[in-house]
């Protein structure tokens, strides 16, 4: 990424006018390039950096109210207006801060005092957002998973690039503040227990309401529901489809997939040094809820193999959490620990001639960081991307039927018979548009 922007405003200005957004709402032009030009001016880059919060469900709040985060926040906007006076009165019982309220992520956008935006939006809201935020000149920091579809991801990783923005991917388990998650990396890579040919990611189930089934309904007079269907298909209002319980629907998430496996099979991926690729085949076994309350698997077993020879199996019969098995031994790591079987591996410091990674114990300071230097975040829009996309064709491969899927990570396209689901690609709802980027 370039500490500097590689165009002028008048480039600028032109590049926007050929890329349209969707419905024709978004004005990509009034917005200069905040932080960029503060460096090119030769003002302090530690200047305060003002965010935008997009989406302000939990998740949304969760972020907004790190201490970290807390005293950045100067917006907020949601579709819900009951979540965004919630949000409203959280951020000034905490942080004293008055926001500005938005119901159109297009309009907070607009406003030239935001520099930087925070998407915490259901998965098929993250794509949008954050490409016009590129488009707008904010640099964005968008929870996991990146993408609703690996084609979205893909564009998400151009805008960034094409518009020299700073994009974070909400995988904080990079960031963790104990370290535990690098440190298992780390000794991984370092050889500390062998080679490992076996990863074992252990997920949760599906966490579904006890409530009894409703019927679909009219959707609540402050919920916008057109606006949060938004690219997704038409389906009538249904309080079990919405907020917390849209991510085990395939029109706008993934499952436990794509809602935990976005965390520890990142976690797989970096240890594998795999940021910039992935597998090269990927089975799937699955089971669904009799009941057919929700459309995700109830249960399931993903098998990746990786060139390099390392099997990753992920799914619910495992331990939660990411179990290295080397030839000398294993390392097992999860929020609450990291234990190895071998003893004396995780007390002896890393040499200096063993791996070291970036070092990050607070991701939303990271973001910051990287938003002041204009260097790549800890978790990256394209890291993000890749480990998304092992999440995607995982779900591929449990919805395709196929014995195996064979994909190329390096072209990133399917081998051989092509298959069109809704993980690769799918046709927005009019009026929104997945822009073409360069």
């Amino acid at each position: 990424m370039n500490a500097t922007p590689s165009c002028t405003r008048r480039q600028f200005l032109k590049r926007g006018a050929r890329i349209s957004a969707a419905s024709g709402a978004l004005l990509l032009t009034p917005n200069i390039f905040l932080n960029q030009t503060r460096a090119q001016t030769g003002e302090s880059p530690s200047e305060f950096i003002r965010v935008g919060i997009i989406g302000t469900g939990g998740q949304g709040r969760s972020n907004m109210s790190t201490r970290t985060m807390i005293k950045h926040v100067v917006a907020l906007c949601d579709v819900d207006s009951g979540k965004l006076a919630e949000a409203q009165k959280q951020l000034k019982e905490r942080g004293g801060n008055e926001a500005k309220l938005y119901s159109d992520y297009r309009r907070l956008l607009e406003n030239k005092d935001i520099d930087a935006v925070l998407i915490a939006t259901p998965d098929h809201w993250h794509a949008l957002p954050t490409i016009h935020a590129c488009q707008a000149g904010k640099d964005v920091y968008v929870e996991k998973p990146l993408s609703l579809t690996i084609e979205e991801g893909k564009t998400m990783v151009r805008a960034a690039r094409y518009y020299n923005r700073v994009v974070q991917t909400g995988s904080q388990q990079r960031s963790w503040p104990d370290e535990k998650f690098r440190r298992a990396c780390e000794y991984v890579r370092s050889g500390r227990i062998g080679d490992v040919k076996m990863i074992r990611v252990g997920l949760p189930g599906v966490n579904w309401t006890k409530e009894p089934p409703v019927p679909d309904s009219e959707p609540p007079k402050e919920l916008d529901y057109d606006f949060w269907l938004g690219p997704a298909p038409y389906r009538p209002y249904n309080k079990h489809r919405v907020h917390y319980y849209f991510r085990f629907f395939w029109d706008y998430s993934g499952g436990q997939m794509t809602n935990w496996g976005a965390h520890h099979l990142d976690i797989a991926q970096w240890a594998l040094g795999m940021d910039e690729s992935g597998p090269v085949e990927v089975s799937a076994r699955a089971e669904y809820d009799p009941e057919k309350r929700f459309e995700v698997p109830a249960w399931f077993e993903i098998t990746y193999k990786y060139a390099n020879g390392t099997t990753v199996i992920c799914g619910q019969s495992h331990r939660i959490g990411t179990t290295f098995e080397g030839q000398d031994g294993i390392i097992y790591v999860d929020r609450g620990r990291l234990e190895s079987s071998v003893k004396g591996v995780l007390e002896e410091p890393l040499a200096a001639d063993e791996v070291h990674l970036p070092v990050s114990k607070d991701h939303h300071q990271n973001w910051f960081d990287a938003i002041k230097s204009r260097k790549p975040p800890i978790c990256d829009v394209a890291i993000g991307h890749r480990s998304a996309t092992v999440c995607h064709l995982g779900n591929i491969a449990v919805q395709s039927g196929r014995k195996v899927i064979k994909w190329d990570p390096a072209t990133e396209q399917i081998v051989g018979e092509p298959v069109r689901l809704k993980q690769l690609h799918y046709e927005y709802r009019k009026p929104w548009e997945l822009p073409k980027i360069g």
